[in-house]
C-alpha cells in the first residue's frame, strides 16, 4: 500500500461530528496506519522542558510525529476545550485528547483521511489529477509524499486558516513572535510551493503585531 492507496481510503463510517467539526476515530486511523506500514510508528515531540506542551502565549500546542513508509511526517495541535477554543490551564485529559487528535491528524498527512482537513464529503477517485511528488516540510525532517494537487493545496490552506486563526488568541508580540518561529520551518516551505498563502499569514501577523503594539 502507498501514500496514494490511503488517499481513496472512505473513512466516513468512522468518523463522529461534534460542534460542527468532524472526528475520526484515532484507535481506527492507527489501526489502518499498521496494515497500510507494520512498521508504522508515532513519537509525541517533547519540548526542551521535558513535557509535551509547546507553551505560545498563554495557551499550549502538542505535536506528534508519524512515521510511515519509512518518512516522517510531524503536526501540531493546539490543546483545545469541548467550543474548540485554547485552553489556558489544561488538565492531563485535555493534553491526552490533543494528543490523540494531532495523531489522527498527522496519519492524515500520508493520506488516511486527508479529504477530511480539506472540507470534503468523500476521498478522491482515480478519475482524479495524476499523483505528483511534493516537499512536506516538518520541524525534523523534509519528507517527499506522493499526493494529488488538491490535497497538498488543501494542506496548504488548512495550515493558512490554523495560523491565521490562532493569531486571534495571543495577547502580546512575544507570543506572537513565538508562534512565528515555532512554525518557521512550515512557513519558509509555504513561501515556495505557494507564496500567496504565506503572504496571507504575513499580512495577518503585520495587523495583529500593530494592534498588540498600539493596545500597549
Amino acid at each position: 500500500m502507498t501514500p496514494n492507496d490511503l488517499l481513496k481510503i472512505n473513512v466516513n463510517d468512522h468518523t463522529e461530528k461534534k460542534n460542527g467539526l468532524t472526528y475520526l476515530s484515532w484507535a481506527w486511523a492507527w489501526a489502518e496506519a499498521l496494515k497500510a506500514d507494520p512498521k508504522a510508528n508515532f513519537k509525541v515531540e517533547m519540548q526542551p522542558h521535558g513535557g509535551p506542551l509547546m507553551i505560545m502565549g498563554d495557551t499550549f500546542m502538542v505535536w506528534v510525529t508519524v512515521t510511515m513508509f519509512d518518512k516522517p511526517m510531524t503536526c501540531m495541535l493546539p490543546v483545545l476545550d469541548y467550543r474548540n477554543k485554547p485552553i489556558t490551564a489544561p488538565t492531563s485529559f485535555d493534553v491526552n485528547t490533543s494528543i490523540m487528535r494531532c495523531l489522527v491528524k498527522a496519519i492524515a498527512m500520508h493520506g488516511l483521511g486527508l479529504y477530511i482537513y480539506a472540507g470534503e464529503d468523500l476521498p478522491e477517485s482515480d478519475g482524479q489529477a495524476e499523483p505528483v511528488i511534493v516537499k512536506v516540510v516538518t520541524p525534523t525532517a523534509t519528507a517527499d509524499l506522493e499526493v494529488n494537487t488538491g490535497s497538498e493545496l488543501a494542506n496548504a490552506q488548512l495550515f493558512t486558516e490554523g495560523m491565521m486563526t490562532y493569531t486571534n488568541h495571543l495577547t502580546d508580540v512575544k507570543g506572537l513572535n513565538s508562534y512565528w518561529k515555532s512554525n518557521q520551518t512550515q512557513l519558509d516551505s509555504l513561501k515556495v510551493s505557494h507564496p500567496y498563502l504565506y503572504e496571507r499569514i504575513r499580512n495577518r501577523f503585520a495587523e495583529i503585531k500593530k494592534q498588540l503594539s498600539e493596545s500597549k
